[in-house]
């Protein structure tokens, strides 16, 4: 099983909108695939669910079926997680699904990162309460692939899910908003798998499952850029775009060598996908990633080919993923 999280400081790039179509075309390629919303927004959620089944599971009160109701002992501190109780969407893609309340477990998450260098089991127990359970989540659906959907932030969270990642896509927009993300990225993913390489050598609970914190740079994806009828990226994005490489060697590999010149001979750059405009809101409104979108959903004229290129699109970016990762897709 493989773990790979969505990662930027810089939000509204599409990056759930990545998860969830990437969870698809995986599952489309014959994979078995846990979601896993550790969003406080739970937008991947809401993308997989109807406004119905959301009601169901996020009632007043405990909310046993998310992401909460699993770390709800340990928030209360009278225990372990409990075992995830998924929402299975299709065959081959199940959901840990989001809860607004997982925000209420940041300052705990950051109290035990400091108490981890105490040798103190539970705070052990705690930080790696998101890992455990979407390993197992993975084990009771032998899945191939782990997709981890974070917030944009660098806060206790996120820090407990990246950790428990093996690799981590970072989705950024062609803006001068994106390459500052990306500058605070990098070191940040460096300080906090320095910090848990400390942390795991004083774990006292030798029977707990760790994970090792690799998350790995697998590459970054180019979201959403603006084309001409030629395809190809109108000027005022060119500028930004041509900056991607440079900044991403420096910032996340911590690599001064020569980065390449634009991001289309980028060996990082996993994929350029282009804003499929009109294709999201009948998506949406289908519940179904743009790929599948059928003429009784809407998709007739022109929109015909356009699901065409997406389905491409994905299809590709799912292989170069899986490549980067080494997952192997029959």
């Amino acid at each position: 099983m493989k773990s790979l999280a969505f990662f930027n400081n810089k939000g509204g790039v599409g990056k759930t909108s990545l998860v969830y179509h990437l969870a698809w075309m995986f599952a489309d390629l014959g994979l078995n695939v846990v979601a896993i919303d550790l969003d406080p927004q739970a937008n991947l959620t809401s993308m997989f669910l109807g406004e119905g089944r959301l009601e169901q599971l996020w009632p007043d009160g405990e909310h046993p079926e998310t992401i909460l109701g699993i770390l709800r002992p340990i928030v209360k501190g009278v225990g372990d997680i409990t075992p995830p109780k998924l929402q299975q969407i299709n065959d081959r893609i199940a959901l840990i699904a989001g809860d607004l309340g997982l925000s209420t477990f940041e300052d705990r998450l950051s109290d035990a990162w400091t108490k981890c260098l105490n040798n103190d089991e539970a705070a052990f127990r705690t930080i790696t309460s998101l890992f455990r359970a979407a390993k197992l989540a993975a084990e009771k659906t032998e899945s191939d692939l782990v997709l981890i959907d974070v917030g944009p932030n660098l806060g206790a969270i996120n820090r407990a899910a990246l950790i428990g990642a093996d690799h981590v896509v970072i989705p950024l927009a062609p803006d001068l908003f994106s390459l500052q993300g990306l500058k605070n990225l990098g070191p940040s993913l460096r300080t906090w798998r320095d910090g848990w390489e400390e942390r795991k050598k004083k774990n006292p609970a030798k029977e707990l499952d760790l994970p090792t914190g690799s998350m790995r740079p697998a590459g970054y994806v180019v979201m959403q850029h603006a084309v001409k009828a030629s395809d190809s990226p109108v000027k005022a994005y060119l500028r930004w775009m041509e900056q991607i490489p440079r900044v991403y060697r420096q910032s996340v590999l911590d690599d001064l060598a020569p980065p390449a010149t634009s991001v289309s001979n980028d060996e990082y750059c996993l994929a350029r996908l282009k804003h499929y405009r009109s294709l999201m809101p009948m998506a949406m409104a289908a519940r179904k990633p743009m790929f599948f979108l059928r003429p009784a959903d809407g998709a007739i004229g022109s929109h015909i080919q356009a699901v065409r290129n997406c389905y491409t699109d994905f299809n590709m970016l799912a292989k170069v993923i899986a490549e980067a990762v080494a997952i192997e897709i029959l």
